[in-house]
């Protein structure tokens, strides 16, 4: 179930895959390129860890086939979005405070440690592709919330593609669809993704890898996700303090009742 060799194997090809995309990033000087590879390595690292098994059991195609699904989507809507546009505020914010010198710096600063962290996240993956145990509750659990969270994520990412491409929405906050019960609801469905991964991998004996899902949950509420992108946006947006004050954070919940009458808009996520 825990196959060394393979999940050795599997950092090798993300540290490549960073080290690739870091030389890219120094023609486009742009380190945000960084975002459309991460889901990918987690694909990279399914395929990995399916190559080292012998006779995969449907589990392990099971797995494959969801993180496909996921990273593909994720990988192509990011890249989508950021095409033609400069590079992302949170990375020039990270190129100011490490200069001189950020071009070398940026090769261990943002790609080699987001291929260190998608390592550790992956250990589910390598669990479940190695499992041989028979599919059972479990894993229909597991793959329930894995549909959940990229429904959410999907979803929420189309509507708030949909809102942007209208002029008439500049400037304002999106709190409808999904946005109306959470201001996060990628965010939150990337975590129930992630969740449901590590119940495929219970089913085949995993427990140990529940530093995945609770890694990736911390990243999204404290680091990455939710903590920086709301860092500076409710002084800049009125309308965003009022709602925050009516909406959850994370998890989806029933709008709260607030003394300011809601504007419809936009917040970038």
């Amino acid at each position: 179930m825990f196959d060394l060799d393979a999940y050795l194997n599997g950092l090798g090809i993300l540290l490549a895959m960073a080290a690739a995309t870091w030389l890219l990033s120094l023609r486009l000087r742009d380190v945000s390129i960084v975002d459309s590879l991460w889901s990918l390595m987690f694909l990279a690292a399914a395929i990995a860890y399916l190559a080292a098994v012998a006779d995969p059991a449907a589990r392990a195609l099971l797995v494959v086939g969801l993180v496909a699904l996921w990273a593909v989507r994720l990988a192509t809507y990011i890249t989508w979005r950021n095409w033609g546009e400069p590079e992302d505020s949170r990375y020039q914010a990270i190129r100011e405070r490490n200069q001189p010198g950020f071009a070398f710096k940026s090769l261990y600063l943002v790609f080699a440690l987001q291929a260190l962290i998608a390592w550790i996240i992956s250990l589910p993956l390598l669990a479940a592709i190695h499992g041989d145990s028979a599919l059972g509750w479990l894993d229909v659990a597991g793959v329930a919330l894995f549909a959940i969270g990229w429904l959410f994520e999907t979803v929420g990412d189309w509507q708030m593609a949909a809102f942007k491409r209208d002029p008439v929405n500049k400037g304002k906050v999106l709190d409808s669809g999904l946005w109306r019960y959470t201001r996060h609801p990628n965010y939150f469905g990337n975590a129930c993704i992630w969740w449901g991964l590590f119940l495929i991998a219970v089913a085949a004996g995993g427990w140990w890898t529940v530093i995945s899902p609770l890694l990736m949950t911390f990243l999204l509420l404290k680091v990455s996700g939710v903590a920086l992108l709301e860092a500076d946006i409710a002084e800049r947006r009125p309308a965003y303090r009022d709602y925050i004050e009516r909406t959850n954070a994370f998890l989806p919940g029933p709008p709260r009742r607030s003394g300011v009458q809601p504007e419809h808009g936009e917040v970038k996520s």
